[in-house]
């Protein structure tokens, strides 16, 4: 297969590089032409100049951008994807978007004889350095089985979860259930060492209960040392949970919770920091109660 990729962030560079180290024979596009040089000088990639020359040298093309207007402007604007792909072309979507869209870009690619995947991942930038993120995945199961080796080198827990749009409903879920998680750590420290006991103790002692989960096993350093420098940026994860909410409205469900930690990634922004990891939110629990790093 000849395959594409549009989207060199954080995410994309480690994905775009593992397909490269598997064999695979790429074609990149990034908004930072510097970017797209830069990957290309060092895996060997070739460059195309738009999203469209991407689709016309390509069977496969992997999108990995920030969000619901990116997505639209690579796949559906000027010279974007829609554009270049050629019948029988499988367009895949591993962004965080909403399910609106992605049921509207594969519409729209049907309508020529192209295919379209919602394929969105969690599992961060570590997990996308190591090739284990978790990829759900929203279309028709043959174009599923046709990208599954791809997805295979870029993830280990992948699952064929419905139609289009119900891989970025899925990630919607996701979503909440680790910004609620971030948010109770935070709470959990904060607690803790307002009450005398270290932060490094209070992380031992919940990963080996009830309460242990991936976060705290992925952000465990950045909780400690608060050097948050991103893996997954605040600001975007503040944009993933206003996807889940106008889901949420439009599907009639109520979201309270999600609204709350919502609204904390908004103070983030507000605050100039959300290009910080989205472990952050743990300076702003801290700040609320009035607690410096000194007391940790």
């Amino acid at each position: 297969m000849r395959v594409g990729f549009v989207g060199l962030g954080i995410m994309g560079w480690l994905m775009a590089e593992n397909l490269v180290q598997a064999g695979c024979d790429l074609t990149v596009h990034n908004r930072t032409k510097k970017k797209a040089e830069e990957f290309a000088e060092k895996t060997g990639a070739q460059l195309a100049e738009s999203p469209k020359e991407v689709a016309e040298s390509s069977d496969v093309v992997i999108t990995m951008l920030p969000g619901p207007p990116e997505v639209e402007e690579v796949f559906l604007g000027e010279d974007g994807l829609i554009e270049g792909a050629g019948t029988g072309a499988l367009l895949v979507d591993m962004s965080t978007s909403s399910p609106l869209l992605a049921r509207k870009i594969a519409e729209v690619a049907r309508g020529q004889g192209a295919s379209a995947l919602d394929a969105p991942v969690s599992g961060g930038d570590v997990g996308a350095k190591e090739g284990t993120l978790s990829i759900m995945v929203g279309g028709e199961q043959e174009d599923f089985e046709r990208a599954k080796s791809l997805f295979e080198v870029m993830g280990r827990t992948i699952t064929h979860v419905g139609p289009s749009g119900a891989g970025q409903v899925v990630k919607a879920a996701n979503q909440i259930v680790v910004a609620l998680t971030i948010e109770a750590v935070s709470e959990a420290l904060v607690l803790g060492s307002r009450g005398g006991v270290s932060a490094e103790k209070i992380l031992d002692v919940l990963s080996g209960g009830l309460a242990g989960n991936r976060v705290m096993e992925v952000k465990r350093e950045k909780f400690l040392s608060h050097a948050f420098e991103p893996g997954g940026k605040a600001r975007y994860h503040h944009k993933d949970l206003g996807i889940a909410l106008d889901t949420a409205r439009e599907l009639g469900v109520v979201l309270p919770a999600a609204a709350l930690a919502d609204q904390l990634f908004a103070a983030l922004e507000a605050q100039g920091r959300g290009d910080l990891d989205h472990s952050a939110l743990l300076a702003l629990v801290e700040e609320m109660s009035g607690i410096s790093r000194r007391e940790w």
